[in-house]
């Protein structure tokens, strides 16, 4: 069997490379032709495109780079067109993929989507796309199966993959972590600014801003894996703080409490149970759009965590509340022993209940080897 699967972003880029696997542990022979990252890759996957080149983030972003995204699309299509896959298989990244979606149901091709985009939040009339352009939706938050019923959608719930990549790494940490990257024995605050470069711009230095404040601790940053060093050196230059480089996990094994960028990011940190607080600022003309057009009913939260939960169970920091004093404030909470943190622990261990349990990756698998050979 032959798969054209399309990541456009790091997140997705993980799932993708879990669902390769388990594909492969069913149809040995399957050939896959991709966008994506590195993870792909290492699992046998040809990439096309990486990633990096496709992450826009925003709306004046978007629209900045729109002829950029027309050529990606163009020549997506006419690269499908040649490799003639069996089955598309989209992850998230709607935007792009519902325009391939619509190509590719026209074309013939069996079409599969992964990881729902966010139609719950905003532009719900995509909805009627997926509807008549996807042959099967696999969803991995419990509450996106009622949602889709609204509009007579069946999809399949398969719980969340990240509980097979958190639960098979939780218990890893160690001192050889601290050792390979030159860290001391105090406890460590990880900092995550996000994968993009305009979130970090945004994001890294208020995070940065409170580490004279918390001596007792040491501060390391997150390096995405897309991201040059040299792009942080101007953050983290005049602060005494260290970076790890495409170790984003085994710093959350290591870490005692963090400061996240909103974004999957804030459900990784909890499922490792490391207390957090999640940070958001973009730029004033995506912000405000944003809050114009997302469904203020369902949207009462940015975090994944607390849309799961359903309530305030991370502090959300976002815009003009992302200071030095509010932050500060929030981590020392979320530091101290005590009812706060205790709390928030147990909170965590209420999520991953609702999460629906392990096997994400393995039962997508089966379920499209099982509806491609029906």
């Amino acid at each position: 069997m032959k798969f054209y699967i399309i990541a456009g972003e790091a997140s997705g880029d993980l799932h993708a490379s879990n669902l390769i696997k388990e594909i492969k542990g069913l149809n040995a022979s399957a050939e896959f032709r991709c966008w994506g990252g590195d993870l792909m890759e290492k699992q046998g996957a040809v990439i096309v495109k990486h990633y990096r080149e496709l992450a826009f983030m925003g709306f004046a972003e978007v629209l900045a780079n729109i002829r950029t995204i027309a050529a990606n699309i163009k020549f997506c299509k006419q690269d499908i067109l040649s490799f003639k896959p069996d089955a598309i298989i989209l992850v998230d990244y709607p935007g792009f993929n519902l325009r391939i979606a619509e190509f590719a149901k026209k074309q013939g091709y069996k079409v599969f989507y992964y990881i729902s985009p966010q139609i719950w939040a905003w532009k719900k009339n995509r909805v009627f796309k997926i509807k008549k352009y996807v042959d099967r939706m696999f969803v991995i938050l419990p509450f996106e199966k009622e949602f889709y019923a609204r509009y007579d959608v069946e999809v399949d719930f398969v719980g969340h993959p990240l509980l097979d990549v958190t639960e098979r790494l939780k218990g890893l940490g160690d001192h050889k972590f601290r050792e390979a990257n030159q860290l001391s024995n105090k406890p460590i605050i990880a900092l995550l600014p996000g994968s993009r470069k305009q979130e970090i711009k945004k994001m890294l230095a208020v995070m940065l801003s409170v580490t004279d404040i918390f001596p007792e601790y040491q501060f390391v940053v997150a390096g995405a894996p897309s991201i040059e060093k040299t792009f942080y050196d101007p953050f983290i230059k005049s602060n005494p703080v260290k970076l790890v480089e495409g170790q984003t996990y085994e710093l959350l094994q290591n870490a005692y409490a963090a400061l996240v960028t909103s974004g999957t990011a804030t459900l990784e940190t909890a499922l490792f149970d490391v207390p957090e607080v999640v940070c958001y600022k973009g730029s004033f003309i995506s912000y405000t759009i944003a809050r114009q057009v997302v469904d203020k009913s369902i949207i009462k939260f940015i975090s994944l965590v607390n849309l799961i939960m359903d309530r305030e169970v991370v502090k959300e920091l976002i815009q003009g509340d992302l200071t030095r004093k509010k932050l500060s404030d929030e981590l020392l909470k979320i530091t101290q022993h005590g009812n706060y943190r205790e709390k928030l622990l147990s909170e965590y261990a209420m999520l991953k209940t609702k999460l629906g349990g392990e096997g994400a990756s393995h039962k997508t698998a089966e379920k499209i080897i099982n509806f491609l050979q029906s």
